[in-house]
């Protein structure tokens, strides 16, 4: 009996001791699917910012930062097999070296080889080098002008490109009507124009020696003049004073915000009407003029070429004809304008009396003769002034310095 009752008791917790090894195995089995789990976890792939981290898993291949790819090389001068081209300054490199405060006309660095050889002259030539609204140059016996622009670029247009700019070298023959031959150069031109004055009067070698006219000299002789602009000031100047004239003038220009202070062309004139005009200070008349006029050299009417190639008789002819412009205004522009230099203005008061005190008349008593001629008659005028043909601007630049002479130096030789 005994041995059965410790049979059973034996048989009874057999059971219990294999639960509790399956249980004690089932619960060492536990933690190490949460170490799988762990490593499973670290397998996987890292966000970009944890995957730089130095705890990462050494076997995960980080990714390179990006970088920007490096330019090609480029061939250096060394490799090219040509030689390269001389350096040539540019037309605005140039205006930096040059320092003249008037525009003149060498200002292109191709021009300036002119200066080897002085341009030809002529007393009854246009002496003076024009510029046209297009921005080229017109001058008297030159064999190449500057080719206007075409149509298509339209003459008088503001903005033109700079390719175009290169293209204007092309020449073409001048065309400047019949020239007399010329007498002389822009270089000597005063100096025989001086020598016929002292030899037609030996008197006026003492005047001509103290006063330097710069109107003729081979400096004023290269400034390029704009006819519009001077025609213009003409205009402007009428009937008031020099003070005055230059105001309107300031106000005048700028009227044109895009060109101020230089003065505008005839096409920008005849964008405003007449009531803007005269907001310059302007009168209704001197606004018409100066419209008018801008009319005449849009429309081609008035050129530079025409004022070149017109002889003198021709040019006082057809400037006098616009309205605006008396015969002292175009006698005054075709001397100082022009530098034509056998003018001779009989309606100026000025000269008439440096004529009178030439001649050793008293000036004070004759002030006193009203009329257009109280100083001295036309035709005495004309009389005097044609021994000194084909100088008589010259000779009447002189008759309004004569004033400041001592009459008697003149009449004591």
């Amino acid at each position: 009996m005994a041995l059965r009752r410790s049979a059973r008791n034996l048989a009874s917790k057999a059971p219990q001791d294999s639960e509790s090894t399956v249980t004690d195995v089932k619960d060492t089995k536990k933690p190490s699917r949460s170490t799988a789990t762990t490593k499973k976890s670290r397998a996987r792939p890292l966000p970009k910012s944890a995957s730089t981290s130095p705890t990462a898993n050494p076997t995960f291949a980080v990714p390179s930062l990006p970088a920007t790819p490096l330019p090609k090389k480029r061939k250096t001068a060394s490799e090219s097999p040509t030689k390269p081209p001389p350096f040539t300054p540019t037309p605005s490199g140039v205006g930096f070296m040059r320092s003249a405060p008037k525009p003149t006309e060498n200002d292109h660095p191709l021009e300036s080889l002119a200066d080897l050889k002085p341009r030809p002259a002529e007393p009854h030539a246009t002496n003076a080098t024009l510029s046209t609204p297009g921005g080229s140059h017109v001058v008297a016996y030159s064999s190449s002008p500057v080719k206007p622009p075409s149509a298509s670029q339209g003459e008088g247009t503001d903005v033109v490109s700079p390719t175009k700019k290169r293209t204007v070298k092309e020449t073409v023959p001048p065309d400047v009507g019949v020239l007399r031959p010329p007498t002389s150069t822009i270089d000597t031109l005063l100096k025989d124009a001086e020598d016929f004055l002292c030899k037609v009067d030996p008197r006026l070698r003492r005047l001509i020696e103290k006063h330097h006219c710069k109107v003729f000299d081979p400096e004023g002789l290269r400034e390029v003049v704009d006819p519009f602009t001077a025609l213009s000031s003409g205009i402007i100047g009428q009937q008031v004073s020099g003070q005055a004239a230059a105001s309107i003038r300031k106000k005048f220009t700028a009227l044109f915000p895009d060109t101020h202070p230089a003065f505008p062309s005839p096409k920008q004139v005849l964008t405003l009407d007449l009531p803007t005009l005269r907001t310059a200070g302007l009168s209704q008349r001197k606004a018409e003029y100066i419209s008018g006029l801008a009319e005449k050299f849009d429309s081609g009417e008035l050129t530079a070429e025409m004022l070149v190639s017109a002889d003198d008789s021709e040019l006082i002819e057809k400037l006098v004809a616009v309205r605006g412009l008396g015969r002292w205004s175009v006698e005054m522009f075709a001397c100082f304008g022009l530098k034509r230099m056998d003018v001779f203005s009989t309606g100026d008061l000025g000269v008439q009396r440096g004529m009178a005190t030439y001649m050793g008349r008293d000036t004070s008593k004759l002030k006193s003769k009203g009329g257009k001629w109280k100083y001295m008659g036309e035709q005495e005028m004309l009389s005097i002034a044609s021994k000194f043909s084909p100088y008589r601007s010259l000779f009447m630049w002189y008759m309004w310095r004569i004033a400041d002479v001592d009459i008697n130096v003149l009449q004591s030789e």
